[in-house]
């Protein structure tokens, strides 16, 4: 089973629809776990600030956390890459809509042989280092376009099964991904070797979210990806299982985790 597929059938079903698309961005950031890192990840860098500040969203998929910062910090600029044109367009008209077109950009480029210039003052990559073989090569493009003392956010799966892989021939997600996870040595090595100085690279989707990931997400995609006609199902299966999910997403993001199935790491140009 691969969950790219199902996620971007819920996209078309959204697309063109302004209203529509806003639920949909605030159902991922209530659902995913990784929402809520990344979110607690941003207020800490940003905080207060009040400057003018760049930002790179380097492969903004849907654009919901693009969305979410142009909402929350009216002096960040937003400069948003992918190398999917749809989603880049459908991204565009539904900024429009919320009226931040003067706030951000959408452009394709690709990480490997990145072209937006800088300086940005941050840099945020969510999910997508996983599906990129070059990593360092896109670490050093960081590391180039980044303001000296500008931050790089990454979250990405760690190797304690990050990609919901068990073993040889697991049905999982893996399919979608050049490589399980990283481990944390070697995304600090990676990163260092592009020039970038860690901050701190922590865990997420420890116990308690491992076991809300499954029961908010994995379970209902499967059921999804085996006929997308499960949806009509969907409200009655939320309605057992959400507000466990959610509980057990705030024991994690609230939680040191010793492991996990995820990373969220800071780094900075020094």
């Amino acid at each position: 089973m691969e969950y790219d597929p199902v996620k971007d059938r819920f996209g078309d079903l959204v697309a063109g629809r302004h209203v529509r698309t806003r639920v949909f961005f605030g159902l991922l950031h209530l659902f995913f776990l990784r929402a809520w890192h990344v979110r607690r990840t941003l207020r800490r860098v940003i905080g207060s600030r009040t400057s003018s500040l760049r930002m790179l969203d380097a492969g903004t998929g849907f654009g919901q956390f693009a969305w979410w910062i142009a909402k929350k910090w009216p002096n960040v600029t937003i400069h948003a890459v992918d190398i999917k044109q749809e989603y880049l367009d459908r991204a565009s008209t539904f900024f429009m809509h919320e009226g931040f077109a003067d706030r951000a950009i959408f452009a394709i480029d690709d990480l490997t042989a990145l072209q937006a210039e800088g300086p940005f003052d941050l840099i945020l990559s969510v999910d997508v280092m996983e599906h990129i073989l070059e990593d360092v090569t896109v670490f050093e493009h960081f590391h180039r376009v980044l303001r000296p003392g500008g931050h790089v956010i990454i979250n990405t799966p760690s190797d304690q099964g990050g990609s919901d892989a068990h073993g040889e021939g697991d049905q999982s997600f893996i399919g979608e991904h050049v490589r399980d996870g990283y481990g944390r040595d070697e995304l600090r090595e990676k990163l260092e070797r592009a020039g970038l100085s860690v901050d701190a690279i922590d865990f997420a989707y420890g116990p308690a979210g491992s076991i809300a990931w499954r029961l908010s997400i994995k379970w209902p995609m499967q059921l999804l990806s085996a006929s997308f006609a499960f949806v009509v199902l969907l409200p009655f299966y939320y309605a057992v299982f959400l507000l466990p999910a959610l509980l057990l997403n705030a024991i994690d993001v609230s939680s040191k985790n010793d492991t996990g199935t995820g990373l969220i790491a800071v780094a900075h140009r020094p």
